[in-house]
């Protein structure tokens, strides 16, 4: 039999979904599953974005500019401006979801065998698209009992080597909910700036940001220009994680002319997927705004719930949809398989995902899960009490 690629064998399965083949079976056994572990809204997307289906009268379904759509562009420059980010159609390169916007900005801004310092825990298709791209990350290790805060400057100039090309950074963050404020964006900033690196930011959260202070863009920091590189999506702000369509945006000529030799590559973008994306930036501000307020109060639901729940503990989020909470566990992936294998209460279990995962430090996360609340607030509440019970039988395994 002809040998798998080393790069396949390395390449890390995703925390999110490699569990799902147990909750599958869980549901097979007739079991109500909580998804608690992938960021899927369950709300609405704009109705704008049906219309724009319905309406579609077209002979032909061609390929678009790799660059993605001029209009479309356009309407993403008036987005932006709304969001107090100055920026042009030219400096915008639509990609296939924000993942291959992440992907992408790996290879045009990194050669192999270079690093890239990430702050974990992290999103973890990072890992995946660093091996992808033969980068190999750094870790910078933030803690849960600081609420994930980004760690102290001196803490990154000691990673830095000869090697290193890139910080990479989610604000708000995907997993933690954590929102990093305009000083300590400063200070990456100014880091970047002494040791000539790319930052690139991953923004896709930029809506649900629940501080007394507005969101802090890269790209309302100035004296980087030619360093940044942002990454958005559509897929969270509008609810259409299916339509994948993400976007680099970034002032370095240079880096896009680049980055383009690769969308040439793939040829183009999602055009259905982009015709949707055009008519979503239409939503109206009832519809963002009934989004936001919808997640603040499914936050405050859920983690106020988990604090409740004796032993467990999670910071408030500030942002995004996500949580990371400490569970009276030694294994979180092994109690999150035994909730799908072995436990139910009331005919139902959890899915969440092992938090391990979402650290590339060994050891990292062990006790640690990554749970969304994407579920109607009702569902969130029996899902508490699921996971309270999951618990308390687990520990009495152990006694």
């Amino acid at each position: 039999m002809p040998q798998i690629s080393q790069r396949a064998i390395e390449m890390p399965a995703s925390p999110i979904r490699k569990l799902a083949p147990l909750a599958t079976t869980a549901k097979e056994r007739g079991l109500k599953v909580y998804p608690l572990n992938i960021g899927q809204p369950d709300l609405p997307s704009p109705p704008q974005a049906f219309e724009a289906l319905h309406k579609l009268n077209r002979k032909l379904l061609e390929y678009s500019p790799s660059d993605g759509i001029a209009s479309l562009r356009a309407k993403m420059t008036e987005y932006y401006e709304r969001q107090g980010i100055h920026t042009s159609a030219d400096e915008i390169i639509v990609t296939a979801g924000g993942s291959e916007a992440l992907l992408f900005s790996f290879f045009a801004c990194l050669n192999p065998g270079d690093e890239i310092i990430i702050p974990e825990p992290a999103y973890a298709n990072y890992l995946g698209f660093a091996e992808m791209a033969d980068v190999k990350v750094v870790p910078i290790l933030s803690k849960i009992e600081d609420d994930f805060a980004l760690p102290p400057v001196e803490s990154f100039k000691e990673r830095i080597t000869p090697r290193t090309r890139a910080i990479l950074l989610c604000n708000p963050n995907n997993p933690t909910g954590y929102v990093y404020s305009r000083h300590e964006i400063e200070v990456l900033r100014d880091l970047v700036r002494e040791y000539d690196l790319y930052l690139i930011s991953d923004e896709v959260y930029r809506e649900f940001c629940y501080t007394d202070t507005p969101h802090t863009s890269v790209f309302s920091i100035e004296g980087m220009d030619d360093n940044v590189v942002m990454v958005d999506s559509v897929s969270k702000r509008y609810d259409e994680c299916g339509i994948r369509i993400g976007a680099i945006v970034s002032r370095n000529r240079a880096l896009l002319a680049s980055i383009m030799k690769y969308c040439q590559a793939r040829l183009s973008p999602p055009l259905l997927g982009q015709i949707v994306a055009e008519a979503s930036m239409d939503a109206s501000p009832e519809y963002i705004k009934g989004v936001y307020e919808e997640y603040i109060s499914r936050r405050d639901v859920l983690v106020n719930g988990l604090n409740r729940i004796p032993g467990v503990y999670s910071p408030m989020p500030k942002g995004a949809f996500y949580t990371v909470a400490a569970l009276p566990v030694d294994d979180a992936e092994d109690f999150c398989r035994w909730c799908l294998s072995e436990f139910s209460y009331e005919g139902a279990t959890v899915f969440m995902a092992p938090a391990a995962g979402f650290y590339s430090t060994p050891g990292a996360g062990k006790n640690q899960v990554r749970i969304a609340y994407v579920l109607r607030k009702e569902e969130l509440e029996k899902a508490l009490i699921v996971l309270e019970k999951a618990l308390e039988a687990y520990a009495r395994l152990g006694s």
